[in-house]
């Protein structure tokens, strides 16, 4: 029993709070009138403790638990490919593959680079507008692989009347040789989007493909093209003479 616990007396009816004591047996109630009641020890039965005499084991407080600092593994030790026979000459295509080739009037369309070569590719795919370019994928490609280059529509296919692609080849940590920078502009003539006929069977796809070489064994592609007003030129100049 502690001073300001509640009690009630054992052999009268009442009770209070502890409020003091007068030697070791007899305690000082302070009853619900206000008066201190000099009751023994023995015959005080406690029913509320005041918490706040609690003697409590102090609470020691406890450290969080340092975490190690987490060691830096090791690089992931990177597997280069495997080069296949007759795969250093660069040969590499720019494809166009229908997603449904019997909807081919209204399908959408896949655009993959093709590197079947052994070197990696640097490369940039681009869009004329106008007298500049805009790039539509750039990145880096893996040797002997296909890369996904866009998804598009039908409402795309003016942006692609003139494309170019630019691509840097080299080997990773192992000796090669050097093949010049590439840069390949191509005139796509859109209206083959329209016909089945256009798309043909492959080497490098399963589904029939649209297929125009960039690089052929080392050497990239020229196309040869004549605008309407070279022509008229040129038939003029046949007239004057």
């Amino acid at each position: 029993m502690q001073i300001g616990d509640k009690v009630r007396f054992l052999n009268e009816v009442g009770g209070g709070t502890v409020k003091g004591f007068q030697g070791k047996d007899t305690a000082l109630v302070e009853d619900a009138d206000g008066f201190d009641i000099p009751v023994p020890v023995r015959e005080c039965v406690v029913i509320d403790t005041d918490d706040y005499n609690i003697k409590r084991k102090p609470v020691t407080p406890t450290l969080s638990k340092v975490e190690e600092p987490i060691k830096p593994t090791k690089s992931e030790i990177k597997i280069h490919p495997v080069e296949m026979r007759g795969r250093d000459v660069l040969n590499v295509v720019l494809a166009f593959v229908p997603e449904d080739i019997k909807e081919v009037s209204s399908t959408s369309f896949e655009a993959y680079l093709v590197n079947d070569s052994n070197y990696y590719l640097y490369y940039i795919y681009a869009n004329a507008e106008g007298n500049a370019w805009k790039t539509r994928s750039h990145g880096l490609i893996d040797p002997n692989t296909k890369f996904l280059l866009e998804e598009f529509t039908r409402d795309s296919l003016n942006e692609l009347e003139r494309v170019s692609v630019q691509f840097i080849a080299f080997k990773d940590n192992k000796t090669y040789m050097p093949k010049p920078a590439v840069n390949v502009e191509l005139r796509i003539d859109t209206v083959k989007f329209y016909k089945l006929h256009t798309f043909r069977e492959s080497i490098y796809f399963e589904e029939l493909a649209l297929i125009y070489d960039i690089v052929k064994d080392d050497n990239p592609t020229k196309q040869v093209y004549i605008s309407a007003e070279d022509i008229q030129t040129a038939l003029l100049q046949k007239k004057d003479a």
